[in-house]
């Protein structure tokens, strides 16, 4: 992978990576999956780009008997499945930096075996106390292993002079509802401080994404007619073609407004709509994304379906392969009420966004895998092409492509080789890929050294958090309550009638899924 350094300065390019300081990386829930295909695997590419250096290491916590032998033969492993490649001095060099501890997240005794390989790896790889704790486990074991941690002093050791130099990862969902998030940031809180709390979000780790940002703050082109007077609507897309796999035991409990809408989802619509920040500062720029949460319209619960809609896939076909229902998957309850799929019409009660429309949809076994934004601007006023019965022309699109391939594109209309008036929509795209050349960094990449560079930027804080609780729990109660069904739709399908209803009705329609 081509190394990004400082010395990428033109005129046209500014690329600055800082490279991180000593680090010790505990991670709890080590032998799963989370750590085996995501963190391992981005932690030795962040290795061979260079930018940890000689003082890291990573200790791998879990109930599983491990040898440090054995979980670097994971790791190797692990690393192949993911097609990440070092050179062997470099993945030699990262493997023995590799250690596992074994123990019961509820024994304060295994809390004290950690402090004492602490104290012994600090020492071999001079880290001075620099320890970022990752719990890559399920959220209910989050509460104990936090109040372990500050209860054996790890949260804060004794004499350390900068408390930020202690880092808590946490992966979402940050609770189930506002009362749970709220208890949670509470019982964190006893232990850490907020500085210390990274809450991560791996959709803030694309490029695209964080992309958002550049193109709108650093381009006049674009900021300008970034409001409620060019734009038309927005449309933000989630779809998966896979089902709920081998997650079915937690999909069951959590379903996919907990699952993606209530963080994935509205942290980017946070990004598309904020406000410019003062500066690039990681708390300037979520108190602006806070600000844009709190603007968000609440739903009328009386008037539910007209502003949110959810689905649950049914038995159908995916790529011409016939697939089961969700109830029909392992770990579901055959009368099970948890909805796959979610759409819903969002609007931002301020200035700049007044009457502009968002249309949200998030769903598990559709036609395509496509995760985008896309901006419609406005139709022009007035067509003067109109004796070449061009009375309406398409508006121009700007889609920020964040999955399968990351890119961007504009449509916009121009005259094509012919007759004097021969018109046409053409398409100004690129993607990351072909023009970088490069393979695309794993979004935990660049949040893993965001979080060992002390960096909170793509990291959510406990308001934003809070506020997004606060207006998804009363739909979310208000499902609980209902006994109806989630409206059924076939595996395989673009959409189905009741969610496109939803957008039609304002006599606009869904894009098209990409297909694979």
């Amino acid at each position: 992978m081509e190394k990004i350094t400082p010395a990428l300065l033109t005129p046209e390019i500014i690329c600055a990576e800082t490279p991180a300081g000593p680090n010790g990386i505990i991670v709890f829930g080590a032998s799963g999956d989370l750590s085996h295909k995501k963190l391992i695997p981005s932690l030795s590419q962040i290795f061979g780009r260079e930018l940890i250096g000689e003082s890291f290491y990573v200790l791998g916590a879990g109930r599983k008997e491990l040898s440090d032998k054995q979980f670097r033969e994971n790791a190797r492993e692990a690393m192949k499945k993911a097609s990440f490649s070092l050179s062997q001095r470099t993945l030699q060099s990262f493997l023995q930096r590799l250690y596992f501890i074994s123990g019961d997240y509820n024994d304060p005794a295994f809390y004290k075996k950690i402090e004492a390989k602490l104290i012994e790896l600090d020492k071999t790889y001079r880290v001075d106390s620099a320890h970022i704790f990752y719990l890559a486990v399920p959220p209910f074991l989050y509460p104990s292993i936090i109040e372990q941690l500050g209860s054996a002093g790890l949260s804060c050791p004794h004499g350390i002079q900068h408390v930020e130099k202690i880092r808590l990862v946490v992966e979402k969902p940050f609770g189930r509802d506002f009362a749970t998030a709220t208890e949670l940031d509470a019982r964190i809180h006893r232990c850490f401080q907020e500085s210390q709390i990274y809450r991560i979000d791996h959709y803030l780790g694309k490029e695209t994404v964080q992309n958002i940002l550049m193109l709108r703050f650093a381009n006049t082109i674009f900021e300008p007619i970034w409001n409620r007077n060019y734009i038309d609507h927005v449309q933000i897309t989630i779809a998966e073609t896979v089902g709920v796999e081998h997650r079915g035991g937690y999909y069951e409990k959590a379903g996919a407004l907990r699952d993606i809408f209530q963080n994935h989802m509205l942290q980017m619509l946070a990004m598309v709509a904020m406000e410019p920040p003062t500066s690039f500062e990681a708390d300037r720029i979520r108190d602006e994304k806070v600000k844009l949460l709190r603007s968000i319209r609440p739903f009328d619960l009386e008037k539910l379906e007209q502003r949110i809609i959810r689905g649950q896939y049914g038995p159908g076909s995916i790529e011409g392969r016939p697939v089961c229902g969700y109830r029909q998957e392992p770990g579901i309850d055959p009368n099970s009420k948890t909805e796959t799929y979610v759409a819903a019409k969002v609007f931002i009660s301020n200035w700049r966004w007044s009457g502009v429309p968002f249309y949200l949809r998030t769903g598990k076994r559709l036609a395509g895998k496509d995760t985008e934004v896309a901006i419609t601007f406005k139709k022009i006023p007035h067509s003067m092409f109109l004796a070449a019965g061009l009375e309406e022309m398409p508006p121009n699109v700007l889609v920020l492509q964040i999955q399968p391939e990351e890119g961007i594109s504009l449509s916009f209309q121009a005259k094509r080789p012919g007759s004097k008036i021969c018109m046409g929509t053409l398409n100004m795209s690129f993607s990351y890929a072909s023009i970088f050349r490069i393979q695309m960094p794993e979004a935990y990449e660049r949040l893993l050294l965001d979080c060992m560079l002390a960096d909170q930027t793509l990291f959510a804080r406990y308001d934003g958090v809070q506020i997004a609780w606060r207006l998804l729990s009363p739909v979310l109660e208000k499902w609980q309550k209902d006994k109806s069904m989630p409206h059924r739709y076939d595996a395989g399908a673009q959409s189905f009638p009741q969610a496109d209803r939803l957008i039609q009705a304002d006599n606009r329609n869904w894009r098209k899924l990409v297909q694979l």
